[in-house]
Formats: C-alpha cells, sequence, structure tokens
C-alpha cells in the first residue's frame, strides 16, 4: 500500500469515528431532552376535564345538602324517603362528581371536608334560586292570606317589637297567624330547613349562610325603687353595695343555670364592670324582662336591662330610671332567616313590614307619633 492510500485509509476512520460521536451526541441531547419532557409532564399538575353540566344530576345538590346538613347517611335517607343504600350510592356519585371524599368517618360520626365546608353555603344559595326560578310567580296578597309565620323572638323582642308589629298586622293582614317560639324551642338546624321563618334576637354568632339585618340598636338603664336608700346618690360605688337582678336570654338552643362566680359569661354589664375590676352581687336570675320592674320595687335591688324595656317598665312613682354609673356598650337587635326563604314574597313582605315597625319604634322615641313611609327594600 503507498503512503498516500494509507494516508487514505486513516482519515477515512477518523471521519467515520467523528461521525459516530457526532451522532451519539445529538442521540443523547434528544434523550434528555425527552426526559426532561416526560419529567415536567409528572410535575405539572394535571388539567381537570371541563365539567359537562348535561350529564350532571341536578338532584345530586339537594341530596348533597341533606347529606351536610344531617351529617348521617340514615338519617339523610329517612328525610328524601329513600333507603339507605340507595343514599350510599348517591354519596358515592356525590364523590366522584366533586373529586372529594366530603364526608368522613370520625369519633364524633361522619364529619365534612374542607371542600364540603365550603360547598355547603354555596349549594344551599343555588337550591334557593333554583325554587325562585321553578316556583310559579303569584303575586302576595296580604290582606287575604292565612298563612302561618313561624318568629323565633327573645322576651326582649317580645316587650318591644311585637306589640306593634301584631297591631299593624291587624290591619294589613287580619287573617295572618304568628307563632311566637322562644330561643329554647328553636336550633340553627329548624332555620337553616325553613322550619322557622325568622330569628329575632341579640346574637353572639350566626352561621355565614343566614341572611341578617339590623332591626335596631339599644342601651341599658337601671330600674331601683323610689326609696332605695342609693336613690339620691346613684354612682358606681352604691350600684356596687347593692344587690341585683340579672335578666337575659340571647343565643339558640336550650339554655341551662347561670354561673355566679363567672361574671365574664353573663353578659355585657358584667363583662364592662370586669373590665373596671369590679363584680356586683347578684340576688335574683331571671329570663324575662317582665320581672325586673316588679322586683326593682325591692329597695334594695337594682334591674340594669336595656333601655326600651326600662322606659316601658318605670310606668308609676316608685320605680326610678337613671343611666348606669359606669360606661356599658350598647347592643344590637338583628334578624336572620334561612336562604331558602329569601326570595319567597310572602317571607319578604313580613321582613319588609318587620324593618317598617321598628323605624316607628325608632321614629316615635325621638319625635311625637308619626307615620313613617314603607320602604320597599328587598332584604
Amino acid at each position: 500500500m503507498s503512503y498516500n492510500a494509507a494516508l487514505s485509509e486513516k482519515t477515512r476512520t477518523k471521519l467515520v469515528k467523528n461521525n459516530e460521536i457526532m451522532l451519539l451526541q445529538r442521540t443523547n441531547h434528544r434523550s434528555s431532552t425527552t426526559n426532561a419532557s416526560l419529567n415536567m409532564a409528572f410535575i405539572q399538575k394535571p388539567r381537570e376535564p371541563n365539567m359537562n353540566l348535561q350529564r350532571v344530576d341536578l338532584n345530586l345538590l339537594v341530596h348533597l345538602d341533606v347529606l351536610l346538613r344531617e351529617k348521617n347517611v340514615t338519617r339523610a335517607a329517612e328525610q328524601l324517603g329513600i333507603t339507605q343504600p340507595a343514599m350510599s350510592n348517591i354519596l358515592r356519585r356525590l364523590r366522584k362528581l366533586f373529586n372529594d371524599p366530603l364526608l368522613v368517618r370520625s369519633s364524633e360520626g361522619m364529619t365534612p371536608t374542607e371542600r364540603a365546608l365550603e360547598l355547603q353555603p354555596r349549594i344551599r344559595e343555588i337550591l334557593a334560586d333554583l325554587t325562585q326560578v321553578l316556583e310559579p310567580r303569584t303575586e302576595f296578597r296580604p290582606y287575604s292570606t292565612s298563612r302561618v309565620f313561624r318568629i323565633m323572638t327573645s322576651d326582649y323582642a317580645e316587650a318591644t317589637l311585637v306589640p306593634k308589629l301584631v297591631k299593624a298586622l291587624r290591619s294589613e293582614a287580619p287573617n295572618v297567624i304568628l307563632d311566637f317560639l322562644t330561643p329554647s324551642d328553636v336550633s340553627y338546624r329548624d332555620m337553616e330547613q325553613g322550619r322557622v321563618d325568622l330569628a329575632i334576637n341579640r346574637f353572639n354568632e350566626i352561621p355565614q349562610s343566614f341572611h341578617q339585618v339590623l332591626v335596631w340598636r339599644d342601651t341599658f338603664s337601671c330600674l331601683l325603687s323610689s326609696d332605695s336608700p342609693y336613690a339620691n346618690r346613684f354612682n358606681l360605688k352604691n350600684y356596687l353595695k347593692a344587690q341585683h337582678v340579672w335578666v337575659s336570654k340571647t343565643g339558640m338552643g336550650v339554655g341551662f343555670g347561670v354561673n355566679p362566680e363567672k361574671s365574664g359569661g353573663l353578659g355585657s354589664i358584667d363583662q364592662a364592670l370586669q373590665r373596671l375590676g369590679q363584680k356586683r352581687q347578684i340576688s335574683v336570675f331571671t329570663r324575662h324582662y317582665q320581672m325586673p320592674a316588679m322586683l326593682a320595687a325591692n329597695k334594695d335591688l337594682i334591674a340594669t336591662l336595656p333601655t326600651r324595656v326600662a322606659r316601658m317598665q318605670a310606668n308609676n312613682d316608685s320605680i326610678m330610671m337613671e343611666d348606669p354609673p359606669f360606661f356599658i356598650p350598647e347592643f344590637e337587635l338583628t334578624m336572620a332567616w334561612s336562604p331558602l326563604l329569601q326570595h319567597h314574597p310572602a317571607h319578604r313582605w313580613l321582613r319588609q313590614l318587620i324593618m317598617h315597625v321598628a323605624r316607628q319604634v325608632v321614629a316615635e322615641e325621638e319625635n311625637p307619633p308619626q307615620e313613617i313611609p314603607v320602604i320597599n327594600h328587598l332584604f
């Protein structure tokens, strides 16, 4: 073989090796790119397919609402009039629909998941809107209706608001029947299900799904006997020397006896004293606002209660009405109702009438009696 031929053979061999190296590099590059793409595919959250509403059974929302309210498959089935296995099957469908367990077993029974708690108020609003859409559109005629309205009222609201409301109803809707319930008669579940039309009370807390509106604000006043040894010098020192009547009932559900030692849990009056480092001596505990004036006739007793009630009871010369000798924050009377009743014509009319009466009560305290025009605002 000549020198040139040998050189040519070496060159071809080198070129082949170089080409093989370049091909291997390109292959490795494509492989690494592919692997990176695969890794990104695993890292990135897959897109959830858009839900086809045509394939969703809207009755499932009704079932979900009952399940979340009852937190029990058997009770939910009984309320809906279906078998327990059928309700269990519906729960499986709901879990698949929302891609969430919705209800999980715990030591306290079935507990809603975070997703279920998020869905609950929204489902109720949707069902309320659907009810409004599907109900036949009929005009509500107050004068001819014989509807029964069930209203939970505190003793305070019954004393200050209800008499005026009943008077207005006698002319506006003479055939309406009112069923007034006490806070101990009613639970939040009763309201959620629309079994109770309204709750008028001083609420410490209330479910977020409820609609509510402020009825009015009120302050506190003191009732004491005109013959009280503290009548001429009604100050904080003498206030604390006296014996007191405690009166209150707020919130919902059955109440139990109070603990006089835990003054912070006795309400806004005792909390105001606690902020001053003071504590009053309570001799009588009552949940009825009709009692304080009679009890305050005793020379050594003082009743501190809402001003509107005190004004109604200080109607004779034997009882004095005084401002408290320390600051007590005013409180709010609130009207609340279920979202299921938000759009009902009769219910909306009653809410408007109650607010109209409340404005009259406030106006009559500030000015001579006058007619307050009804404002057709949809609460």
